[in-house]
């Protein structure tokens, strides 16, 4: 047997961003470009890491409002009054430290797209409120008493069971019915038959083009490794374990000691049956903006060479730098 696996030849699909030779993943643009096509609420659902944002924006993309504006809050990052602010904007005076006016993400995406990441953390509090914009197009900034209409599609996002948080009283059922008209389902790394070893050559070769050390090879315990583990944080943990090995390793060829303790299996959780509640979860945010930093380092913060290299367009380069306080 050969001892080192090469560069396979591999006919891989790139959808906006989006790296797959799985039938599943084929499966989801399908529906993604039917879904796009329509204005209908979308709800993604799959784990942390999955790409769930992608999807969103391919979503926006593949629209007749992908010329609008399409804007992003991820509900677990804001305390209840700081995430009405965002959603709602406020007007001078509505609470301490509001000096002016100031827009929120609805009215900015108007006649475009809102996408509401990880919406199982909604406040209990601010969902009737959303509930009313879906239902009237209609809302109020905190502080004023004037009303605004808008018109925005709304998509949103979840690792989280809505119809369990609705049992335990912790997310309206009615929000949930309007949230989930159409829901799209991202399947985890493991799932997608082939995608790990595709991902693995796809993020290879984007590291041979940005660092000094070339890697042509990966070792038969490094892959052995690589297709045994779970991996709990999906697609994320995949090029952060990859860019590890980069950083960290020498040679023409990846070796297992490069890679992290849980992938050579020290503690390591493999592929199994078990339920992805009790699997340990990614931050996204957070590996989101060390994706962001990483690439501003390599590319002394030019934005159109980390558009390429995050293979993201500059629109939405903008928007995570933004979302991020990188800019």
């Amino acid at each position: 047997m050969n001892p080192v696996v090469k560069h396979p030849e591999l006919d891989s699909t790139v959808f906006h961003g989006m790296v797959t030779c799985a039938p599943e993943m084929h499966r989801l643009f399908e529906l993604v470009q039917r879904a796009g096509h329509s204005d209908a609420t979308v709800l993604i659902r799959g784990e942390s890491g999955t790409g769930k944002e992608l999807v969103a924006d391919a979503l926006h993309n593949e629209s007749p409002r992908s010329r609008q504006p399409f804007q992003v809050v991820n509900c677990a990052t804001f305390t209840s009054e700081l995430l009405a602010s965002e959603l709602f904007g406020h007007v001078r005076g509505a609470f301490t430290g509001a000096v002016r006016d100031r827009k929120g993400v609805l009215a900015m995406a108007d006649k475009g797209t809102l996408f509401l990441d990880e919406v199982a953390e909604l406040p209990i509090e601010l969902q009737a409120r959303l509930l009313r914009v879906i239902q009237q197009r209609r809302f109020t900034p905190v502080g004023a008493t004037v009303e605004q209409q808008v018109d925005v599609r709304f998509l949103s996002a979840t690792n989280a069971g809505l119809r369990k948080m609705v049992a335990e009283g912790r997310f309206r059922e009615d929000l949930m019915y309007r949230l989930r008209v159409v829901v799209l389902y991202l399947p985890r790394l493991v799932d997608r038959a082939g995608d790990i070893q595709a991902l693995t050559w796809h993020y290879i070769d984007r590291f041979n083009d940005r660092r000094g050390r070339k890697v042509h090879a990966i070792d038969r315990p490094a892959w052995a490794a690589m297709q045994a583990y779970s991996w709990p944080g999906n697609i994320r943990e995949l090029r952060n374990n990859l860019e590890q090995a980069f950083v960290l390793g020498e040679g023409p060829v990846l070796k297992l000691d490069e890679l992290a303790p849980e992938i050579r299996g020290e503690g390591v959780e493999r592929i199994s049956s078990t339920p992805a509640a009790t699997r340990p979860q990614l931050t996204l945010a957070d590996l989101q903006r060390d994706e962001l930093t990483t690439a501003y380092r390599e590319t002394g913060g030019h934005r159109g060479k980390m558009a390429d290299v995050l293979g993201i367009s500059r629109p939405t380069l903008y928007r995570r730098l933004k979302r991020h306080g990188l800019i």
